[in-house]
């Protein structure tokens, strides 16, 4: 296994028939190979979230500094390479672009939700349907989480949403509610902090083809 920080194989077979003077001759080329070998590329990846605020759902984005995988050193089958990482997210290094919100994301939200670490793995990857499922470690607890992907010339994409409250984050998102009240408060002066989180990860694998 290697750990990161931030083949297809295609068969073809040409037959030409032609005829000349009652005769026939049957031309066949030779047959070729084209392989990749795929590699997990940090610099070309990119983990976005996105938690909701007011009544009316405004998005607020973010992503951490910090996302280490974890995984084998390559593979032909990019499929397989993408089916067997594991991921680390630091919550320290939450960043949102804004340093005041990081903070208090970090010491009160994930404080109080006594994580410092997210931890997740790939479970399942189906190519026929494009489903796949990854395990999410949070607050003590393990979640399977269901999401879509697609996969196509090593470009890979996962798109996915959670509840905090199936980690049992219901206190958390009261604790960063409280502490940002004002600026979770809305046109109806309803403050309000959803516990529903987008989840979003693309990836370039690097391919060596020959």
């Amino acid at each position: 296994m290697k750990k990161y920080k931030i083949v297809s194989i295609a068969l073809f077979s040409l037959l030409v028939l032609s005829s000349c003077g009652g005769e026939q001759t049957v031309k066949k080329e030779e047959k070729s190979e084209v392989g990749c070998f795929y590699t997990y590329n940090a610099a070309a990846t990119s983990l976005e979230w996105t938690a909701f605020k007011f009544t009316e759902k405004k998005g607020v984005a973010g992503t951490f500094n910090e996302i280490i995988i974890d995984g084998p050193e390559g593979s032909d089958d990019p499929l397989a390479l993408l089916s067997a990482l594991k991921f680390k997210l630091p919550t320290a290094s939450v960043e949102t672009q804004n340093e005041e919100r990081n903070g208090k994301i970090a010491s009160v939200f994930f404080k109080t939700l006594a994580t410092d670490t997210i931890r997740g793995k790939v479970t399942s990857l189906n190519a026929k349907d494009g489903s796949a499922v990854i395990d999410i470690q949070m607050n003590g607890m393990t979640k399977a989480v269901k999401g879509a992907f697609t996969l196509k010339d090593g470009a890979f994409a996962f798109n996915a949403s959670i509840d905090v409250l199936d980690w049992k984050g219901g206190s958390a998102i009261e604790a960063l509610n409280t502490v940002c009240k004002e600026l979770h408060t809305g046109s109806d002066g309803i403050s309000k902090l959803w516990s529903t989180v987008d989840l979003s990860f693309t990836t370039q694998l690097k391919s060596d083809c020959k």
